[in-house]
């Protein structure tokens, strides 16, 4: 067993304390460099092509990849906020001027709900309008104190979100540019031999590329149609429930089940059946087979994870890291089943 020098063990030491205060300072940006790094390996090929077709010139190459970025992702996502803004504002008009009454909707509801599930909502004193009422009113009071209290950090909010954009933006110039120089130095740098860093690294890119990818097109797919079907039905909000559920469909199996099944239920009990059935079958058989369909053939498939386990890794990942978890809890997933697979085929350790 080798053992190490007192020079050796005071280094180590000192390499253990600055990687640790390295890590410390990029903290406050984890989530700029974290997607820097995500956008740098979904966009690694693109870069070699255009690095191909621009003669090698690698200034060059990166700032196309990043233009291409910025109009794929960036500009894109920015159009859905201010859409779901404005939406959310017009349903809170609406609310505000009774177009929407919420008297006259849990009237409807509650007169043609079945004993059992009235048996339900009086459990958790959800029976009563005038309570729900209440229960509105202390939920939105408190939601305005927050308002209130958070509204002189609006400014600095969005300085922080601009300075991370900012951050993310400079990094990915520099990850497409010297990415493949960093990643050998990085390889170099692990104590593992050769075959063990390569089915490791190989393992972490195509994770993360299948991950983003595959839940990323779900969510969307699922997003898209949900808001067409709601629009369709005359739904208010349908940009707002359309953005919600996909977001939610980041959760494989349940995610925008979670906004259409009540709205259907919500159709068929208030009387307007066909409605309510057209979304059941339509989210049954449409959205729910995009999420069966898709997500196993985009990300099960390319990750060689059992479906199970992408649902546990990105639930559990989710709850721990919020939204950056459908990322992370797959990867983590993968290079422990990488890790395992590693530990019971190699031959050194099982030498008797």
């Amino acid at each position: 067993m080798h053992q190490y020098s007192l020079h050796q063990k005071t280094f180590l030491s000192l390499l253990v304390l600055v990687t640790i205060g390295f890590f410390w300072v990029l903290a406050p940006f984890a989530g700029a460099v974290f997607w820097g790094v995500v956008l740098a390996i979904l966009f690694a090929p693109v870069y070699r092509w255009l690095l191909k077709k621009t003669a090698q010139r690698h200034n060059l190459a990166s700032l196309i990849t990043l233009f291409l970025i910025v109009v794929i992702v960036i500009l894109p996502l920015s159009l859905v906020a201010v859409s779901l803004a404005n939406q959310a504002a017009h349903v809170v008009d609406l609310v505000k001027s009774g177009e929407l009454s919420v008297g006259s909707s849990f009237t409807r509801v509650m007169a043609v709900l079945p004993q059992w599930a009235i048996g339900l909502l009086e459990r958790f004193e959800l029976t009563s309008l005038v309570t729900i009422e209440k229960k509105i009113t202390a939920v939105a009071a408190q939601l305005s104190q927050v308002v209130a209290t958070q509204a002189l950090y609006v400014g600095s909010y969005t300085f922080d979100f601009l300075v991370s954009l900012f951050i993310m933006l400079y990094l990915l110039f520099f990850l497409m540019r010297d990415g493949h120089a960093l990643v050998g130095r990085i390889k170099a740098a692990v104590p593992l031999s050769r075959k063990y860093k390569q089915r490791l690294f190989a393992n972490f890119t195509t994770v993360i590329r299948a991950t983003v990818k595959g839940n990323v097109l779900v969510a969307i797919a699922q997003g898209a149609l949900g808001g067409l079907a709601f629009w369709f039905l005359g739904v208010q909000g349908a940009v707002l429930w359309g953005t919600l559920m996909a977001f939610l469909s980041l959760l494989p199996a349940v995610g925008a089940a979670i906004v259409w099944v009540p709205v259907a239920v919500y159709f068929l009990a208030s009387g307007a059946i066909w409605q309510g059935v057209a979304l059941s079958v339509f989210g049954v058989l449409v959205i729910g087979l995009v999420d069966n369909l898709l997500r196993p053939l985009l990300v099960g498939k390319d990750t060689k994870m059992p479906d199970y386990v992408v649902l546990l890794s990105t639930v559990g990942g989710m709850a721990l890291f919020g939204l950056n978890g459908f990322v992370i809890g797959p990867v983590v997933a993968a290079l422990f089943l990488a890790c395992w697979d590693l530990f019971v085929t190699a031959e050194e350790f099982h030498e008797a």
